[in-house]
C-alpha cells in the first residue's frame, strides 16, 4: 500500500478538537471517529513516513485518557501527539490541538542518573558555559526553552550560581508553538516541525555528550 503524502492537518482537525473540548464524551467521539482517523491520525502517519529516515518513525499516542488516578474523568485527550527518539536519546515531539501546533525536542523528565550528570556538566565552567551560549542562540531563533523546574536550587548547589536557571531544570526542551494558520493545512507544516528539530541540534548534541541515555527507570514521558 502506497503511503499517503503528508499535506498537513485540515481545518476539520482543529475544529474536531475545539468541539471535543466542549463535549468530551463517548457519544461525541463515536459520532466523529472518522474525522479523527482521517483528519488527525492519518496526517500523523504520513508525517511519520516523511521524517522516519532523518529522525525515526513517530509513535502516535492513543487518544484515550488514563482515568485510573485522575479526578478528571473526561475520557479523551484534547490533543494528539507523537514522539520519536534520536540516536543520542533526545526526543522529537509534535502535537496538534485546538490551539494549533507544538513542536519540540530535547530531554524530557530526566531520570535521576541523567540529572546527576546534567547538573555536574552545567556546574562545570568548561561544559556549562557552552550550553548557556547554545540556549541563548536558540532563543534568538524564537525557540523557548521549556521543561519541569525545581522552585529553588538543587541540593548541593548555591542559589546564586551563575547558571542557576539551567540547574533548576529537570527537563530541557527547545519548543515552539504555532497558532492555527493556513500553512498548517499544507505540506509546509512539516517544514515548521523539522526546522525546530534541526535548529536544536547543538543543544541535543550537548545533552548526548554530557548526559546521555538513562540506565535507570524513567520517571515520566511526553
Amino acid at each position: 500500500m502506497t503511503p499517503t503524502r503528508f499535506r498537513g492537518w485540515s481545518k476539520a482537525a482543529i475544529d474536531f478538537y475545539r468541539e471535543l473540548e466542549v463535549e468530551n464524551s463517548k457519544t461525541f467521539w463515536t459520532a466523529h471517529k472518522e474525522i479523527y482517523q482521517t483528519e488527525v491520525k492519518a496526517p500523523f502517519e504520513a508525517l511519520s513516513e516523511l521524517v522516519a529516515d532523518e529522525f525515526g518513525p513517530l509513535k502516535i499516542f492513543r487518544p484515550n485518557r488514563d482515568l485510573r488516578f485522575s479526578r478528571d474523568k473526561t475520557p479523551y485527550k484534547t490533543r494528539c501527539y507523537a514522539v520519536t527518539e534520536g540516536e543520542g536519546g533526545e526526543a522529537f515531539y509534535v502535537e496538534i490541538s485546538a490551539d494549533g501546533l507544538v513542536t519540540a525536542t530535547g530531554y524530557w523528565m530526566m531520570a535521576s542518573d541523567q540529572l546527576t550528570r546534567y547538573r555536574a556538566a552545567v556546574d562545570d565552567e568548561q561544559t556549562g558555559q557552552p550550553l548557556e551560549r547554545t540556549i541563548a542562540e536558540l532563543r534568538t531563533r524564537n525557540l523557548n526553552i521549556e521543561g519541569h523546574r525545581l522552585k529553588s536550587a538543587p541540593r548541593g548547589y548555591p542559589t546564586d550560581h551563575p547558571r542557576i536557571e539551567l540547574l533548576r531544570h529537570k527537563s530541557v526542551a527547545a519548543m515552539r508553538t504555532f497558532e492555527p494558520a493556513a500553512w498548517l493545512h499544507t505540506e509546509a507544516a512539516a517544514e515548521r516541525i523539522t526546522e525546530v528539530w534541526r535548529a536544536a541540534a547543538p543543544m541535543n548534541e550537548w545533552l548526548a555528550r554530557h548526559v546521555g541515555r538513562s540506565t535507570a527507570p524513567s520517571p515520566g514521558s511526553w
